[in-house]
């Protein structure tokens, strides 16, 4: 039988509620996210750890691969709506109680099940905060919707493909550049040591940072996303190599679109270096935040590295992934040198070396 979603519950959160959504949740939808919220500082834990699940529960209502494609659009703007005025408890129900039905995975099951909370959680911060999470939540399922309507397929029969650099570049930013100002505003608003950064300046920079982690997923996920309909790689720039997009589904071809894969990850590592100057200007009190700032930049590195270096790139079956040893070793290696901005920048060159060259 469908499942119903329960009433919604909008009343004000108690401290336990609050650590079972920001820790328990989110580190059952994201381990990886969920080390970078534990090494933030603690004021900013709250409203970035609320939106990253805010903006998972959009990710699952786009993701959801059993609903038609008018359903998934109807539903994300529903979702993107709450964030107008006082929510609808008569709308989340509506959107909790179709998704419900549809998701069998058990931490988004869990994440829908209590979206509800996360909104009671929204209400209870300052009207700051809570502005600058609708506009991120805003520019993010705005990124989502787009790029629904641009791939409505599901599979490799109905592959479609960006055609410009430009709308590239642009899906880098709306699905996670745009969380760099976002990054930026809450940490200049509440950390002291920040007061005197140049909050346009850094946003901008930032902005560059969420795109070279994106520019990174995309380009490790090109076999998989093919697969499912999606070419990120612009097709002006893969006929200039004498490829259609469905040639890419070739793994054969792999030595034919390394030249297209070789730009943009030059691309990508320019904005790493961008990402870098962002990290180095963190005051040195605010070792928690470089440190958040420096476990993506690295694992980000080591990940194009990987790329670089590897001849079955298009193969569905070759995993493009930094083993959890390497991940544990970076997170060591920050640790021990975070006090001393020659090393870490030392190690920072010696990786985007190693992403050029593919060593």
């Amino acid at each position: 039988m469908p499942e119903t979603a329960r009433e919604p519950n909008l009343a004000p959160l108690d401290m336990e509620e609050i650590r079972f959504l920001i820790v328990d949740i989110l580190r059952r939808v994201s381990r990886s996210f969920y080390l970078t919220l534990r090494i933030l500082p603690a004021p900013l834990r709250p409203a970035i750890g609320l939106a990253y699940l805010m903006a998972r529960a959009a990710d699952t209502i786009a993701d959801t691969p059993i609903m038609s494609l008018g359903e998934r659009l109807d539903h994300l703007v529903r979702f993107r709506n709450l964030f107008h005025g006082e929510p609808d408890p008569g709308r989340i129900r509506i959107i909790q109680g179709a998704l419900l039905e549809t998701t069998r995975h058990p931490a988004e099951r869990t994440l829908l099940e209590n979206i509800d909370r996360c909104f009671a959680m929204l209400a209870s911060f300052p009207t700051g905060d809570r502005e600058q999470i609708r506009s991120l939540l805003e520019i993010l399922t705005t990124g989502m919707e787009k790029d629904l309507k641009r791939f409505p397929g599901q599979n490799a029969a109905d592959l479609r493909c960006l055609d410009t650099p430009l709308e590239l570049d642009e899906y880098t930013y709306l699905v996670a550049g745009c969380v760099g100002p976002f990054w930026t505003r809450m940490a200049h608003a509440h950390l002291p040591s920040l007061s005197a950064w140049d909050v346009e300046k850094y946003s901008d920079i930032g902005i560059r940072f969420g795109k070279a982690l994106q520019l990174t997923n995309v380009l490790r996920d090109i076999p998989r996303d093919l697969r499912i309909g999606r070419c990120y790689l612009p097709s002006c720039e893969l006929a200039a190599a004498g490829l259609a997009p469905r040639d890419l589904l070739d793994p054969s071809n792999a030595y034919r679109v390394r030249p297209v894969l070789a730009h943009w990850l030059d691309v990508a590592l320019g904005h790493y270096l961008a990402a870098w100057d962002y990290t180095m200007s963190i005051p040195h009190r605010e070792h928690r935040l470089r440190l958040a700032c420096i476990w993506p930049i690295w694992i980000g590195l080591e990940t194009l590295s990987l790329l670089r270096r590897s001849e079955n790139f298009l193969d569905p079956e070759e995993v493009i992934k930094i083993p959890r040893v390497r991940i544990y070793a970076v997170t060591t290696a920050s640790v021990l040198t975070i006090g001393s901005d020659r090393l870490l920048s030392r190690r920072f060159e010696r990786l985007l070396q190693q992403a050029r060259d593919g060593a």
